[in-house]
């Protein structure tokens, strides 16, 4: 009795939210297991990829389960520590970051290696949180709001330059956050106009200046195995060396031509390619698991292009339901927001549980073809290091915030008001 009482109080917190995330992690182990073939024959190791990815999973609900036990209100105490933490390491990262597949965004840190925007992500929404929560009315957010948010930037720059989707990623998710927050209806016309502009000149500029380099068959690489980069930049190549590659994704995705199969060069567009006939090959039930072709082809199976393996190994009735977890887990964090008393935590659940859906539906547009290549894995599933422990923590912080509504909630129905 003891035990399972010591157990419920590790594992506090809503419920449906604990359900989707060993779901997601059961997920996550059985299709990296099976998209990790490759790594396994050129490791020589059969069980090596999935050992370390269960390792880090391990690691990952540790650091959640720690988050889940800090009550909500110690998260404003990050604030100002983690916002400089993330600006530095992601200046860092632009001009002595380590690099891989072309993408300088690791740098190593007292022997640990990790990626400073996915640091910089959660922070970011931590900081949004905090901002919309201290300046809302009974009308809505205060118009300072925006322009304290704005600080938000010299964050967001710095990713942009070198992670152009996440960048956009943590835009789209601050500006969702905003319209929640009740950000008056006039601001919100105008930062939309200011970013179609700015966007504008950013594609005019990728277009002029960037080279759109012709595929090759990428080599088999870890998504997170970094190699420090060889070739020497001055500034302006370190900041903008990730041009040729945006303009050669817009310019593949936009170059609608019909290829005929015979014609269609798998060497040339090789992921891109195997996702399609991944998903071709695939039907209502799929495959079954393990029994994947092509995972053998498509260089990033285990990550970027992990949704195209599930639904070829569990058809549409599995890439409905891995779907379905990330829309139910938004609508519970929905629901748990609504209950909370004060407006922070509420703010700070949603904006993470929009982060975390939003990233999935990208990952997920991009196996099925909808949207240019973007590199983001799918959250709690792909194999990763960083990305995986730190969206743990994301869960921790939702369900954390679930403990305190839920508290709430019994307190007002008992008739006492809580104040925090």
């Amino acid at each position: 009795m003891a035990v399972n009482k010591s157990l419920g109080n590790l594992f506090k917190g809503d419920k449906v939210i604990w359900m989707i995330f060993f779901f997601l992690c059961l997920i996550s182990a059985i299709e990296v297991f099976s998209a990790s073939s490759s790594l396994t024959y050129k490791g020589g190791s059969y069980l090596a990829p999935i050992i370390k990815h269960l390792g880090i999973l391990f690691l990952g609900i540790v650091f959640m389960v720690f988050t889940v036990n800090i009550p909500c209100r110690y998260f404003k105490v990050l604030t100002p520590f983690l916002l400089l933490f993330s600006f530095v390491t992601l200046i860092w990262v632009l001009f002595g970051g380590q690099s891989t597949n072309g993408a300088q965004r690791w740098v190593s840190l007292l022997g640990i290696q990790f990626q400073p925007s996915e640091i910089g992500k959660g922070t970011l929404i931590l900081m949004v949180a905090q901002v919309l929560s201290a300046t809302q009315t009974e009308h809505g957010a205060d118009r300072k709001a925006v322009y304290w948010i704005a600080f938000g930037f010299v964050i967001i720059i710095p990713i942009l330059l070198e992670n152009l989707s996440t960048g956009l990623l943590i835009c789209m998710v601050i500006y969702m956050m905003m319209i929640l927050g009740r950000v008056p209806v006039s601001q919100l016309g105008k930062i939309l106009g200011v970013v179609v502009l700015i966007a504008g000149a950013a594609l005019s500029f990728v277009l002029i200046f960037g080279h759109a380099k012709q595929t090759e068959a990428p080599e088999q690489t870890l998504t997170e195995n970094v190699a420090p980069q060889k070739e020497e930049k001055g500034i302006f190549g370190s900041l903008f060396h990730r041009a040729d590659t945006w303009k050669s994704r817009i310019y593949k995705f936009v170059k609608h031509e019909e290829v005929p199969p015979e014609k269609f060069d798998l060497d040339k567009d090789a992921q891109v390619g195997h996702a399609n006939i991944a998903i071709a090959s695939s039907n209502v039930i799929g495959q079954g698991p393990g029994n994947s072709v092509q995972r053998d082809f498509l260089s990033q199976a285990f990550s970027d292009f992990i949704y195209a393996v599930i639904i070829e190994e569990t058809g549409i009735i599995g890439a409905v339901f891995v779907a379905m977890l990330y829309v139910v887990l938004l609508f519970r964090t929905g629901r748990i927001a609504n209950r909370c008393e004060n407006n922070f935590p509420a703010f700070l659940a949603m904006g993470l549980a929009l982060l975390l859906v939003t990233q999935a539906l990208f990952n997920m547009c991009v196996a099925v073809g909808l949207v240019p290549v973007t590199g983001q894995p799918l959250p709690l599933i792909s194999k990763g290091g960083t990305s995986t422990i730190i969206n743990c923590v994301y869960m921790g912080a939702i369900i954390s915030v679930s403990r305190t509504a839920k508290k709430a909630e019994k307190l007002t129905k008992s008739g006492v008001t809580e104040k925090k």
